[in-house]
């Protein structure tokens, strides 16, 4: 009895299976690139005609939507923006309103946070809880009575009361306290053995330990800050302590009326420059601070 046997496949017709994956392969592996892609170029499409618009000498005319640079290039946009406010002042007042508020908070934050990592006492955690809860309420639901707060402490239209609502932050403490837990806690007694006081171990031993946590929190805190808008309105009514974000607000509102768009993207430029020249100088510290702090 004769058994039939199938004929052995050719070379021919096993290469093409593999050439096949492997293609597939290939194809799987461009896809994400190419998305990613397309998501950055349409999430930075804003941004480029920002720029075509501000070096551009026609500021109102038929191709002003065009994100292609309409020549001749010219900086009269940014001279012109920049003789319209005074802009030294506003850059002034939003420095010391970002920087003044991140200085005091890295006070409040890092005590705090020490407090919580090392030190035990009755409704540490309930307490710890109800501090947490601050994340879930939204600021616009405060602003009305921490006006009323610093019209009764005579700070209403100052920076110093515009900054002190922000002076404690549940996520900076929630930050550091994390950062604390991860240094082991030999090292603090260590310290306190050497006769360091509370104060001193803290600023001088877990501070440098932890210097990631505090530049991914300095990145939010600065950011956020320095953008802004809803509660200097409410609070500052002297233009001389206006910050950056009011004074564009009424210097393209000014502008807006002529339809000088490339005179409202130069002043935009100009508010979001320092903070755009600080993330490429320091890219690289920022996203190591943000993987080791676990922030996403």
């Amino acid at each position: 009895m004769s058994v039939e046997t199938s004929p052995p496949l050719s070379v021919k017709s096993r290469a093409v299976p593999r050439q096949g994956t492997r293609l597939l392969r290939r194809s799987s592996r461009m896809t994400l690139p190419i998305l990613l892609c397309c998501a950055a170029l349409l999430w930075l499409t804003p941004f480029i005609w920002m720029l075509s618009s501000a070096f551009s000498e026609s500021s109102f005319s038929p191709d002003m939507a065009s994100m292609l640079p309409r020549f001749p290039l010219t900086f009269d946009n940014f001279r012109q923006a920049w003789e319209s406010a005074d802009w030294l002042r506003l850059y002034a007042n939003t420095l010391f309103f970002a920087f003044g508020t991140f200085l005091v908070q890295l006070v409040t934050i890092t005590t705090a946070g020490y407090v919580f990592a090392y030190h035990e006492f009755r409704g540490k955690q309930t307490l710890f809880y109800l501090l947490l809860i601050q994340l879930m309420i939204m600021p616009v639901i405060m602003m009305v009575p921490n006006m009323m707060i610093l019209k009764q402490i005579g700070l209403l239209n100052t920076l110093t009361g515009t900054m002190m609502p922000y002076f404690a932050s549940a996520f900076g403490v929630f930050l550091m306290r994390q950062a604390f837990l991860a240094i082991p806690r030999e090292i603090e007694e260590a310290a306190l053995m050497e006769g360091c006081r509370w104060w001193q171990v803290v600023f001088r031993v877990l501070i440098p330990m932890s210097w990631p946590a505090i530049l991914a929190f300095a990145t939010v805190s600065v950011t956020y800050h320095w953008n802004e808008y809803l509660w200097p309105l409410m609070v500052l009514n002297d233009p001389d302590k206006q910050v950056l974000t009011v004074g564009l607000v009424s210097f393209a509102m000014g502008a807006e009326s002529g339809g000088q768009w490339g005179l409202i993207t130069a002043g935009t430029l100009m508010v979001c420059f320092p903070l755009m020249l600080a993330f490429i100088i320091f890219q690289k510290q920022f996203l190591k601070s943000f993987g080791f702090s676990g922030i996403k």
